[in-house]
């Protein structure tokens, strides 16, 4: 695991020592991402130069040294993620007559590149990957990112100059960035709390989507950059789904177990300590009973709890961790210590980015690291299972409410909002108690009476809209207009997927990549910790989408083939748990300890000099979240994170 940076000017814009001390300086902006070693390798007559920060875990020798190059000379690699089949590759190429010198993936990679060529290497690699490959023999620089996005890569063009980096910190030290505020990418940031994929809140940045390889040629500097996909989240999903699985429920979980517990397996491959996250719910829990049972010592878990009961975990962790007899560290913080999280949020994230439950992440991910160089975590299983609750709508009274006219939802819409918080707060918590499945989702009465401007009767469209911050960005958002976002429109036709599975794919393709593993990938690397996902293992994704609809959900109950297999190895009452979510109690700090300071960043004379948010938007919010009469943590987060990145931009132009 490591951090990557770079550029390709054409025609070459400097000496070679201004390139290496340039390219040096953006891996040294990554140095949290990979404090064991740095390196950089330049071609100052081809204009080519990388830098590289590494976090050792495979192969810990100078062997695995990075920048690297293939045995042939004909490849330089910098490489940031874990490929966990190259023992499998590696035996195969020994085969073919490849030698290696070390034992790293890396080595494995490039001779995987130089025995098939790029593009058909890569769909080779089962892994978390983001690398930059420069050819010498056809002058060409390719850059690769893994099939869910686990790993994350920037890149841009500036003049004659083309740059990339695991983080934007690292392309603004280079001396050609401009850092150009993108007002249809802050558009969308407030749609969705986090700026999708290609877009970048950076003028001239992208990001290189999940599954795709960019070539640049300098012979060819001014033409488009397209990436091309070598691998489709909706074309697995689809076909997958046109060959369904056809076997009984327990041969179901027989073969979920099987192929979660080898993707486990694959990803213990580590020279340093691993560990895992435990929340104490179903996801982390199977990975963690998983992986108890291939090691042959304890497994390190970790959680962190709160002593706002509604928002502690940390109890059914232990009793998980306990009964599966893990080493197990829990962590009780107050609420200070996590508001002392949020003034880290801009530089860990680089771009501004709205999730709360990026404090906790942050929180279990330096707990780890106090023991651990890697964990394993849970992710990605509500995604492919059906986890969330919101992925109830999908039932029948939900498709009859959204095929009703539209007078119909907007009346619906407007009664659901006319309750008080208050009131929706103490209906939940008593539906919590007799029917934990229809507790959709925390602040649900803010989110249903969106379905009353819902035009359209597609569920696809509905779901868009529940799931938005800001309905309309063009009404806060001053000099965008109300973008169309493509990349969170499926080009599928609504007989080719039930509703649920369109649901569940278009968070596959969005919600996981831009926000959840975002979400994880910088809180864990910015404290130096490895964090692998089994279930983005693509054997088990596509056999989840193989999945009926009723080994998924069944009589309500979510998630329903994973809890058969956790029941294996727990007790039934540390699997019958209604859903919690990693929270933090955001509404209420905002009205209490974080008020002056979100008083200052909302502070209207300030909002009207910037000049990209409208006060007279922003004000009204507010108050009303002061006043108790409406809960609008989540619109507000989404401002203050903007407002706080953009305070951070500035005092970092200054120095």
């Amino acid at each position: 695991m490591c951090g990557i940076a770079g550029f390709l000017s054409s025609p070459p814009e400097a000496t070679g020592d201004q390139m290496r001390a340039t390219v040096l300086g953006m891996a040294s902006a990554l140095q949290h991402r990979g404090p064991d070693d740095a390196g950089a390798w330049l071609d100052p007559a081809a204009g080519v130069a990388f830098g590289h920060r590494r976090l050792a875990v495979v192969d810990l020798s100078p062997l695995g040294h990075q920048p690297m190059e293939s045995a042939s000379g004909r490849y330089i690699i910098v490489f940031n993620g874990e490929i966990y089949n190259f023992r499998f590759l590696r035996a195969e190429l020994e085969k073919g007559g490849h030698t290696f010198r070390g034992h790293s993936d890396t080595e494995v990679m490039l001779a995987a590149i130089t025995e098939w060529g790029v593009l058909q290497a890569i769909p080779r690699f089962n892994g978390m990957f983001a690398f930059a490959l420069w050819d010498r023999q056809e002058h060409q620089l390719h850059l690769a990112r893994d099939r869910f996005g686990e790993k994350p890569l920037y890149y841009g063009r500036f003049g004659r100059t083309f740059m990339f980096a695991s983080e934007l910190k690292s392309l603004r030290v280079h001396p050609s960035f401009e850092g150009d505020v993108d007002r249809d990418a802050l558009g969308l940031y407030m749609r969705y709390g986090y700026v999708p994929t290609p877009h970048c809140i950076y003028r001239r940045v992208r990001k290189l989507p999940a599954g795709a390889v960019l070539t640049v040629d300098p012979g060819a500097f001014d033409s488009d950059l397209r990436p091309q996909a070598y691998w489709s989240a909706t074309e697995a999903a689809l076909n997958a789904v046109a060959s369904p699985f056809t076997g009984s429920d327990e041969d179901a979980a027989t073969e979920l177990e099987s192929l979660l517990s080898e993707a486990v397996r694959l990803r213990l491959e580590a020279d340093v300590p691993l560990g895992a996250f435990l929340s104490g719910g179903i996801d982390s829990s199977t990975i963690v009973a998983l992986m108890q049972r291939h090691v042959g010592q304890q497994v390190k878990t970790f959680t962190v709890g709160f002593h706002e009961a509604p928002y502690n975990e940390a109890d059914d962790a232990k009793r998980v961790a306990n009964h599966l007899g893990t080493e197990h560290t829990e962590l009780y913080l107050s609420s200070s210590e996590a508001m002392a999280v949020i003034p880290r949020l801009p530089t860990l994230y680089d771009e501004p980015f709205a999730d709360s439950s990026q404090i906790p992440s942050f929180l279990i991910s330096s707990l780890a690291r106090r023991y651990v160089t890697v964990s394993l975590s849970g992710d990605g299983g509500d995604e492919l299972l059906a986890g969330y609750n919101r992925y109830l709508l999908a039932s029948k009274t939900w498709r009859g409410l959204l095929r009703s006219p539209t007078p119909v939802r907007k009346l619906i819409g407007g009664l659901l909002q006319a309750v008080a918080p208050a009131t929706w707060d103490r209906l939940f918590r008593f539906l919590g108690r007799v029917a934990p499945s229809l507790l959709a989702q925390r602040h649900l009465g803010e989110k249903l009476h969106r379905l009353g401007g819902v035009a359209s009767k597609d569920a696809s469209d509905a779901y868009l809209s529940l799931m938005a911050v800001w309905d309309q960005p063009s009404a806060i958002v001053i000099g965008t207009t109300d973008v169309v976002d493509r990349t969170t429109v499926l080009p599928l036709e609504p007989k080719q997927l039930d509703d649920l599975l369109r649901m569940m794919l278009l968070d596959a393709v969005n919600y996981l990549p831009d926000d959840i593993l975002v979400k994880v990938d910088r809180a864990s690397m910015g404290v130096s910790l490895e964090t692998r996902v089994p279930f983005l293992d693509p054997r088990v994704a596509e056999f989840c989408w193989s999945l009926p609809l009723s080994m998924k959900i069944r009589n309500g109950q979510r998630k329903w083939l994973l809890r058969q297999v956790l029941r294996k190895h727990v007790p039934e009452q540390l699997v019958d748990r209604p859903k919690t979510g990693f929270a933090v109690p955001v509404a209420s700090w905002l009205r209490g300890p974080i008020k002056n300071w979100a008083d200052d960043l909302l502070d209207a004379r300030k909002l009207r000099a910037e000049g990209f948010l409208d006060s007279d938007r922003v004000g009204p919010v507010w108050a009303r979240h002061q006043a108790g009469t409406q809960n609008s943590q989540d619109r507000l987060w989404c401002v203050l994170m903007f407002e706080s990145w953009l305070d951070e931009q500035r005092s970092v132009a200054r120095v």
